[in-house]
């Protein structure tokens, strides 16, 4: 039985709420990476390991989410989970060096892999199609907010107080969420099902594989060798993941939905999109502090022009999906998007503040239409049944590419670095010339239009079961 509209939507706030607290911890330690760095004694850019290892878990261990929710029950799993991410935090903030962190951070990553899937889940499975476009776009836009939201509070507590202090920031919103967790959530569960166990190792071994090939690339240390090796593990890794999927009856990775021509556009595109919009966050507070010379809370407030943005936007992605077939809007949008990534190319420290402002504005103002769209889209034209797969498919690709974002953005200026002019770092975490982040935002901006790109093929009239029927 769906429970009431006002329960409904207090599942779907704490669901964002949830998302939220995940995603702020994605990017909130940005704008702190030069204090960390001096505080852990490596350089800044050493420290991408602490937010990769965060997101890479959750992609690793979100396979496992929709089983665990079946098995032992929402409210069970969901409350779970926010005391091991709120545990974590604190492990976070107590931590001495690099090594303890990253541990902590994985730790961290375990609990976050359950909270937005299976907080997803759950709205998914009390919402009606037509009233999909408003339950998504209320469990969206907070995670798109709490990265942009990140490094400007970030860098005021690394600028105003310590480092330390960001991840207990999670303890009292940890508590608040239990709480509502306990009061809000059913109790039922779901028919046992087999756990895939091989499909799980598969799957996690991929994700961690994939990252570790990323993070490796992104360090001067690494032979070509090893770096060819691990991709090439990574490939048949996933090649085997993906062929054991198709083969199971009950596979942890249930691929049907792949079937579906709007579903896979989110899957292949979207990734491409997400990976390079993850990667942003990472480059401009580097961009703002090592490339203009501002502190941590200066180059996060630039960022919150983004924020702004996205909160812009809100109110019209729902009347743009209304007017507008979901193929125009990601088309259109998506160019515009890559578009507005080229140009932050042509920022340096004589640009005007204003011209910076209003590229970052319209920046976020495309970025939440995108968003939005991909997440409607996405769960449109997938059966009931199909939901639970769909969802834990969605997710892990969702984590795992949010992942791969913030090692490309090291990537990137890497690669900058080999085709231009080398910089000595120094003890805050290297003097990165200006050159080197107008070449990483070129390629983050050709990644993000190759994802655009990829709706061509959709059929005009995809989405429309959720785009022309009214809400409410």
């Amino acid at each position: 039985m769906r429970p009431s509209l006002s329960r409904g939507s207090a599942v779907a706030l704490l669901v964002a709420g949830a998302y939220f607290m995940e995603n702020l911890d994605g990017t909130i330690i940005v704008t702190a990476l030069p204090q960390m760095a001096r505080s852990f004694h490596v350089f800044a850019l050493d420290l991408n390991i602490g937010v990769s290892a965060y997101l890479l878990t959750l992609a690793a261990l979100i396979p496992a989410s929709g089983w665990m929710a079946d098995r032992f029950g929402l409210r069970t799993v969901f409350a779970g989970a926010i005391v091991v991410f709120t545990a974590a935090s604190m492990l976070c903030g107590l931590c001495q060096t690099l090594t303890a962190f990253t541990l902590a951070r994985i730790l961290q990553g375990a609990g976050g892999a359950m909270m937005v899937p299976v907080g997803r889940l759950a709205v998914l499975r009390t919402t009606e199609k037509h009233e999909l476009i408003n339950a998504i776009a209320t469990i969206t836009w907070p995670g798109l907010a709490a990265p942009l939201l990140g490094p400007p509070l970030g860098g005021f507590i690394a600028t105003y107080a310590s480092w330390h202090w960001i991840f207990f920031l999670n303890v009292p919103l940890g508590l608040m969420a239990l709480v509502a967790a306990l009061r809000l959530l059913p109790r039922g569960k779901e028919p046992p099902r087999p756990f895939d166990g091989i499909g799980f190792v598969l799957t996690g071994a991929a994700c961690f594989a994939l990252v570790y090939g990323l993070e490796l690339v992104s360090r001067d240390q690494a032979s070509r060798g090893t770096v060819a090796a691990v991709l090439a593990g990574t490939a048949a890794v996933w090649a085997s993941a993906w062929i054991h999927a198709r083969r199971q009856a009950h596979p942890l990775m249930d691929l049907k939905a792949m079937a579906i021509r709007s579903y896979a556009v989110t899957i292949r595109g979207g990734a491409c999109y997400r990976m390079a919009i993850a990667a942003i966050p990472f480059l401009l507070p580097l961009l703002f502090q090592i490339g203009f010379g501002l502190n941590g809370f200066k180059a996060g407030g630039l960022v919150l022009a983004v924020f702004a943005g996205n909160l812009a936007m809100k109110p019209m992605t729902t009347p743009i999906l209304r007017r507008f077939s979901f193929r125009a809007t990601l088309l259109v949008n998506g160019c515009l998007n890559a578009g507005l990534i080229f140009a932050c190319a042509l920022l340096g420290p004589a640009t005007p503040v204003p011209f910076i402002i209003a590229l970052l504005f319209a920046s976020g103002m495309t970025r939440s239409m995108q968003f939005t769209a991909l997440n409607t889209l996405a769960f449109a034209e997938v059966p009931e049944g199909w939901m639970s797969g769909a969802n834990t498919v969605f997710n892990m690709v969702q984590q795992l590419f949010n992942a791969m974002g913030i090692a490309l953005g090291a990537v990137a200026l890497r690669i900058a670095g080999l085709l231009g002019p080398a910089a000595a770092p120094d003890a805050a975490g290297g003097a990165i010339p200006l050159a080197h982040f107008r070449t990483a935002f070129v390629i983050i901006g050709a990644i993000s239009l190759f994802g655009a790109l990829d709706v061509l093929g959709l059929d005009p009239s995809a989405g429309n079961n959720v785009r022309l029927r009214k809400s409410g």
